[in-house]
């Protein structure tokens, strides 16, 4: 199956409102999609049955969830194609509005002033943009987010009851083989301008090792073989991030899929440090529901002995011809608010150039 046959399948069930889910994993051309045949809301709490999971950011062991065997499996190669990168002039200007700058710094200077009298390290805050689009189509979207990100994982996913997700995410929440599992610390932000060759300054510095000793103490309780990596700097799309990679050995017999994902969601790169404080400090001041937004996502396989869950960053919601973007940043003691406000205008591109020609 080429990918217009693909696309044509997908366009096909999406029509008659029945749900689906496809993803690329990062750097690999097969897509493969689930389609689900029924409308039926699935949830899963184990995470030990073949399928596709999606997991909000205030996951408390229950998430919404396509099952392999009540879905059609398809899968097709992505072949380079030149496709539409030039942001729409109105995108670029709408994304700069002074009212809702204003109100995120506000919170920005309340989140550092709440680190500063030492009740939290970091604190992870997002916030959100509605584009109206014009002329929306999910084959569109499929080829824009496929072609346009091919290092990231991603994925589209609908269902009538949630809408459509989609997003290219630079971010491995647990990758899971039987026994051994590669997870990632990532943190700091710069737009990439033709060179991987940056400088990071102490404030990003402290924010990756942060992230990075709070993942390490977490897996201790499951693991019997830790490594970790020296940080680097990783490109995703447009932006440069710093990497570290943690990898080893679960405890044999002791550590299922949903211990892992609960012992590592939320990371303290989409919520902050400590992990409960940040976390109720999100859902009281962010003054909006992230639903899935910084939650998890990913194939299950194997009865749940491989898995590959991704954080759900880079991404956007659509419903109705509305497209809502959603963007964030750590917080720290060294955080400046116009400089994390310039940040977040600088992830929003990711999903801006994928919705460009719709908008």
């Amino acid at each position: 199956m080429n990918l217009h046959e693909f696309t044509q399948e997908i366009s096909a069930h999406f029509k008659k409102e029945l749900p689906f889910v496809l993803y690329a994993k990062p750097t690999e051309n097969r897509v493969q999609a689930l389609l689900q045949n029924d409308n039926t809301l699935h949830y899963t709490e184990d995470l030990s049955e073949n399928g596709f999971v999606m997991a909000p950011f205030d996951f408390t062991g229950t998430a919404s969830f396509i099952p392999e065997k009540s879905s059609v499996k398809i899968k097709t190669e992505v072949v380079t194609s030149k496709i539409d990168k030039t942001l729409s002039p109105l995108a670029t200007e709408i994304t700069n509005n002074k009212p809702e700058k204003d109100a995120y710094l506000k919170k920005l200077e309340k989140a550092i002033e709440t680190i500063k009298n030492r009740k939290a390290k970091k604190i992870v805050l997002s916030r959100y943009k509605d584009f109206e689009l014009q002329n929306f189509s999910i084959e569109k979207l499929i080829n824009q987010l496929l072609n346009i990100y091919p290092t990231a994982f991603r994925y589209v996913w609908y269902h009538p009851h949630t809408g459509i997700w989609c997003g290219a995410t630079p971010e491995t929440l647990v990758q899971v083989e039987n026994q051994s599992f590669k997870t990632m610390a990532l943190a700091g932000t710069q737009p990439y301008k033709d060179t991987e060759q940056v400088e990071w300054g102490p404030k990003e510095l402290d924010e990756q090792q942060l992230v990075t000793n709070a993942i390490t103490n977490n897996l201790q309780q499951i693991t019997s073989i830790l490594k970790v990596s020296k940080a680097y700097t990783h490109r995703a799309g447009s932006l440069l991030h710093l990497k570290t990679d943690i990898e080893g050995v679960l405890k044999k017999g002791k550590t299922t899929l949903a211990k892992i994902a609960n012992v590592l969601h939320p990371t303290p790169a989409v919520g902050g440090a400590p992990t409960k404080f940040a976390k109720k400090y999100i859902i009281e001041n962010e003054s909006y529901n992230r639903s899935y937004y910084t939650g998890f996502l990913g194939p299950i396989t194997n009865n749940g002995a491989t898995a590959s869950l991704m954080v759900n960053l880079r991404c956007m919601e659509i419903n109705d011809n509305i497209s809502r973007i959603y963007v964030g940043g750590g917080i720290t003691i060294a955080s400046q608010p116009l400089a994390e406000w310039q940040e977040t205008q600088n992830k929003m591109q990711t999903m801006l150039q994928v919705l460009a020609p719709m908008l």
